[in-house]
């Protein structure tokens, strides 16, 4: 192999400048060279990313109905492809599982855009009636969002995967890619490391899964430790409403390594906002009402709002922000339309699809969306087309803020984006006249077309760095993108109906869909009546414009308020070590070998926590049911001892790399 063409130069497999910022003139080069065409799209990647959408998208609808959340479905079918590419033989397969995994991963997307929204229909139709819920809403519904995500997100592209590159973390995104890096088999002595790579790889991904496995399932020690277990800290809960938590899981102590100090303390810092001050100040000199309820609750019904509207207006900064790059997108549309497009040619790893073929599907997408708002869900041409302007100017206003989210924290908050767009349009709708069950139809088919276009351009951002990193064809992904969701669409369609006959969504043995759940509840006062926290929402909106004044990263801090404080708080600690591990010796050169090696074994954590985490909740479905083997306080002391073995773990395996 040329010099030139050298890759593998770190611990983890990729280019020494994957993860950071870039100097003036330093260029990235990926695995897969830029100069060479690689073997991308065969029968065999496209049928296999086909199967897998077809499988995980009834897995992952399947299992998120019954247990409440949706497993990531990226890396368990990169892992798969890697396996399968193995086991095969095949030579050269970097590029075709960048393809399996990009198609195969609609599935986790739609299924999320689908059941957080759809279900909601079914639930609120054993108390109307007159609800009717067809196929074709659902199918609709998930595969124009899913395609209005993938066409809003392309002309992003270039600014978060390249010309962002190293300022975002990408933590998903890096551990995809470690699966897929640790797989190449292509006898170069390029890759003469990537075996060391892959066994370090497979004992985080083993001793992550192995660990999260047995806490989900048999509960031998605390999954969550809390002030509130003791009995000082539940005095000190219902007196001030203050508490600790933090979840002890191997994935999320990864994510927080990969994520870094910076972001993990922002995010930390808006979570304690919420819940060492605002919470308390509802629970102490709020109604009675509100001192009654137990800080979780206060979270749930009052101070999270304040979170989804810091994050709707951090997305209307992000719009202000991009707007240059908005207008260059739109130029090099109107140029191509004149014929005058550059007559420089592009690397085949920069090459998207034109912005002339982007225009004009994103034109024919919204008018099918307008056709099947008007002849479809709502009869009336006027306020379908109110509906369609809700649409556009939402899916594409949160576009940016899904990715940002994806690429800072590894966490799309679609749930809180959709629930503000059913506040927004069912305000709308009521004030036009569509209020009523004709008005909760249209306003949760609405909700799943917008939560399905954030939860694809979320997801799309992850699949696009990936291909990056690696040197896939962005062309390639973005054309194929829209054939696993057509799959994955129908696939959820088709699971979701079966469900609700099968079990249901309401009543005894029935499937829990805690979103929908919600989602119901949201939207059913608001078209039969009821008041809505619009003063929460401005406040968290006026945090977000004054964070931004101050130069603190206002999605970030507001990602903090919406997520729960046990979820934020192993953030900061694999922050924290990511931190320690990077500046533990003298010598910068050791520092980095060992800031890389981290960022591997944290990835084979996530990586091991997502695959295992799958099995676990199979397991619970099928009917297993564990028992507490002792005493709260003894759980507690078990799962603060179990996370201090896996972050002795975590930093003494860190330190173990070489120069």
């Amino acid at each position: 192999m040329k010099e030139e063409e050298k890759v593998y130069t770190t611990e983890t497999g990729l280019p020494e400048n994957a993860f950071r910022e870039l100097g003036a003139d330093e260029q990235y080069v990926p695995v897969m060279h830029p100069a060479h065409e690689q073997k991308e799209v065969t029968p065999y990647s496209v049928g296999m990313g086909l199967l897998m959408a077809i499988v995980f998208s009834a897995a992952a609808a399947y299992l998120g109905l019954k247990v409440g959340q949706v497993f990531e479905a990226a890396i368990p079918i990169a892992i798969i492809a890697v396996g399968l590419s193995n086991a095969l033989g095949k030579k050269n397969s970097l590029g075709q599982n960048v393809i399996i995994q990009s198609i195969g991963s609609c599935s986790g997307v739609i299924v999320a855009g689908a059941i957080f929204t759809l279900p909601a229909l079914y639930i609120l139709q054993g108390t109307y009636p007159d609800i009717v819920v067809n196929f074709y809403q659902i199918f609709l519904s998930s595969l124009l969002g899913g395609i209005l995500g993938i066409l809003f997100f392309i002309p992003f592209r270039k600014y978060f995967v390249k010309d962002m590159h190293g300022k975002y973390p990408f933590p998903e995104a890096t551990a995809t890619t470690q699966v897929l890096v640790s797989g190449i088999q292509n006898g170069s002595k390029a890759d003469s490391g990537s075996g060391s790579q892959a066994k370090t790889l497979v004992i985080a991904s083993l001793i992550g899964g192995i660990y999260d496995y047995i806490v989900a399932t048999f509960g031998w020690w605390a999954e969550t430790v809390t002030s509130t277990a003791s009995s000082w800290g539940s005095a000190i809960a219902e007196k001030t409403k203050v508490v600790l938590s933090c979840n002890t899981g191997a994935a999320l102590l990864g994510l927080g390594y990969i994520v870094g100090l910076k972001y993990a303390f922002v995010i930390f810092a808006g979570s304690i906002f919420v819940w060492w001050i605002v919470i308390p100040l509802m629970g102490t000199y709020g109604s009675a009402e509100l001192a009654a309820m137990a800080p979780d609750a206060i979270f749930k019904d009052y101070a999270r709002m304040i979170g989804i509207g810091g994050i709707a207006m951090a997305g209307v900064i992000g719009i202000v922000k991009s707007w240059p790059i908005i207008c260059n997108a739109v130029g090099l549309a109107g140029r191509e339309f004149k014929g005058t497009k550059a007559a420089t040619k592009e690397i085949r790893w920069q090459v998207d699809l034109s912005m002339k073929k982007v225009v004009f599907f994103i034109a024919l997408a919204l008018v099918a969306v307008l056709l099947f708002f008007w002849f479809g869900v709502i009869h009336t041409f006027w306020q379908a087309l109110v509906a369609w302007l809700v649409v556009t100017i939402i899916a594409f206003l949160f576009t940016t803020v899904a990715a940002n989210a994806i690429a800072i924290v590894g966490s799309n908050p679609v749930s809180g984006m959709t629930l503000m767009t059913l506040i927004i349009a069912s305000a709308i709708f009521v004030g036009i006249g569509l209020s009523g069950t004709s008005g909760i139809v249209a306003s949760m088919v609405i909700g799943g077309v917008v939560c399905t276009a954030l939860s694809m351009a979320g997801g799309f951002v992850t699949d696009l760095k990936i291909g990056y990193w690696l040197g896939s064809t962005p062309k390639k992904q973005e054309s194929w993108k829209f054939l696993g969701t057509l799959v994955s669409a129908a696939t959820v369609g088709g699971v979701i109906i079966v469900l609700n006959k099968v079990y249901g969504f309401t009543g005894d043995n029935a499937l829990v869909a805690p979103q929908a759940n919600a989602m119901a509840k949201v939207i059913e006062p608001l078209m039969m009546g009821g008041d809505t926290p619009w003063i929460l929402y401005m406040v968290g909106a006026i945090l977000a414009l004054i964070l931004n004044w101050l130069g603190v990263p206002a999605l970030a801090f507001c990602l903090g308020m919406f997520i729960p404080l046990s979820l934020n708080t192993p953030m900061l600690v694999g922050g924290a070590i990511s931190y320690y591990v990077s500046n533990s010796s003298k010598e910068k050169k050791l520092n980095d070998a060992r800031r890389d090696r981290g960022t591997l074994i944290a990835s084979g954590l996530i990586a091991g926590g997502a695959l295992f985490g799958v099995f676990a909740a199979i397991t619970r479905f099928a009917g297993f049911e564990y028992t507490t083997p002792g005493s709260m306080e003894l759980t507690q002391i078990l799962g603060c001892l179990a996370y201090m073995l896996l972050i002795g773990y975590l930093i003494w395996d860190s330190k173990r790399a070489k120069l």
